[in-house]
């Protein structure tokens, strides 16, 4: 089954041209001659982002957890919540970092957290930013990222089916699925 068309206010993401576009953003920041140290993904959005990133240029990840996006199978921005503590896999945050997430939508989730990493690891030297996307109507524009969207579309990503997915129909879903 294919997604429906693209337009000014859906943006349809195959996880091919997810996983495309994750490779782009690392050739760019590759390509600006910065080095980091260390990357800070958002979870959930950046995560898989954040992880492929860490992968290709072999520097340790941090998660820190935050959530807005929380309502109406995550479609409905709220209150944002910055985790406490951030998990990484090697060493304390500091020095360079790269912050990475999927997209800037209105700016409000980057600027928070980049005041929170600030104050909370100020052994951090330099703070950056990457995403695949950057809304039109964001107040904040990060350094790096894939597209601007004039358009601030909604952006369908390859596992939103997930958001309201629950146990009893995924079994459904694989039964279909296995049965030819």
């Amino acid at each position: 089954m294919s997604a429906p068309g693209n337009s000014d206010k859906h943006l349809w993401i195959s996880w091919d041209e997810y996983h495309r576009l994750i490779e782009r953003l690392a050739l760019i920041v590759h390509q600006s001659g910065w080095k980091f140290d260390k990357i800070v993904c958002l979870a959930r959005g950046g995560v898989r982002v954040g992880d492929v990133l860490s992968r290709i240029f072999d520097v340790p990840l941090g998660i820190l957890a935050t959530s807005s996006y929380r309502e109406a199978a995550g479609t409905v921005q709220g209150q944002l919540d910055i985790a406490k503590f951030i998990t990484i896999t090697r060493g304390t945050l500091d020095g360079r970092v790269l912050l990475v997430d999927d997209m800037v939508d209105t700016g409000l989730t980057f600027a928070r957290v980049e005041d929170h990493l600030v104050t909370q690891y100020p052994a951090i030297t330099e703070l950056r930013s990457a995403v695949l996307w950057w809304k039109g109507h964001a107040k904040i524009e990060p350094d790096y990222y894939i597209e601007k969207l004039p358009t601030n579309p909604w952006i369908h990503q390859p596992f939103e089916d997930y958001d309201s997915l629950r146990p009893h129909q995924l079994e459904a879903w694989v039964r279909k699925g296995t049965q030819s």
